[in-house]
């Protein structure tokens, strides 16, 4: 599938802003089955500095300076991006949870450098002994990995409510645990916890769906907004994406931006500035066949 991504974002201050320094992953990456095929990003006012950089996690990243007085700022990334189907991995060919867990360990670190450090504590993402005992039901012994995973994403979907007024960035792991409610990022971090807690490596995927599906499907949630998923990492498979907003393993109609720990790694929009007061936020996102 071919997609034309639009995403806009306007910040209104109640008060004039002097200085502001940004930074965007807003530019999707070429990955295994995705390649991008362009991307323009604008801001209004225009910025005095604006650079382009590759990340610690080969994230594309761009960080801008607006050193003019503004009370509204407009960030708008277009871009051209190509998805193609993948083979599915078969869940019951992958081995058994166990193993993947000892064959992380420090003395294999050789091994699977790229996985090893999707294994610890991150800013929104904590190892913690009843999320592990929660994952269980879903880890039983010897059970294939990507079995168990398919498990746990959907037990979270079904026993987790989407509700885009129960949470906000601030959030944390326990509190959407406890409420047993939130959005497409809490329950990506609550299932990096889980499987963390296990001692399993999983990353933070941050990205857009398909805005209107085909006729006679459902649509997806977490369209029209940036979307969040996990990946998993399973030696001799690699990693492998589960999305437990919707209990589907992502393929051709999610669009991946950046990969990270967790949200702080890949935030679409974050920066400083000096003045503005309050502020409020506009985000539309259109993800559209072309």
């Amino acid at each position: 599938m071919k997609y034309r991504v639009h995403h806009s974002t306007t910040y209104v201050y109640s008060e004039m802003v002097l200085l502001c320094h940004n930074v965007v992953h807003l530019t999707p990456r070429n990955i295994g089955h995705q390649t991008r095929r362009g991307m323009e990003l604008k801001v209004v006012p225009e910025p005095a500095v604006l650079a382009e950089h590759t990340d610690f996690f080969g994230n594309n990243v761009t960080f801008f300076t607006v050193q003019e007085r503004h009370q509204e700022l407009q960030v708008t990334a277009a871009s051209n991006v190509e998805v193609l189907s993948s083979n599915p991995v078969v869940p019951n060919l992958t081995p058994p949870w166990e193993d993947v867990r000892d064959n992380l360990s420090s003395e294999n670190i050789h091994k699977h450098f790229d996985a090893i450090q999707f294994l610890h504590e991150s800013a929104y993402v904590k190892r913690r002994s009843d999320l592990a005992e929660y994952a269980l039901q879903s880890f039983t012994p010897n059970r294939p990995i990507h079995e168990a995973a398919l498990d746990l994403t959907g037990r979270i979907h079904a026993d987790f409510r989407y509700d885009n007024s129960a949470t906000n960035i601030h959030t944390s792991v326990d509190e959407v645990f406890e409420m047993k409610r939130g959005v497409c990022q809490d329950f990506a971090h609550l299932e990096l916890s889980c499987l963390r807690s296990l001692g399993l490596a999983a990353r933070y995927v941050s990205g857009y769906l398909m805005t209107n599906p085909p006729p006679g499907q459902k649509r997806l949630i977490g369209a029209d907004a940036s979307h969040a998923w996990i990946s998993f990492y399973c030696p001799g498979f690699g990693w492998i994406d589960m999305d437990p907003t919707n209990n589907i393993v992502p393929a051709e109609k999610h669009v991946l931006l950046a990969l990270g720990r967790d949200y702080a790694d890949v935030s679409p929009i974050t920066g400083v500035i000096l003045g503005g007061g309050q502020h409020t936020i506009r985000v539309s996102v259109d993800v559209q066949p072309c």
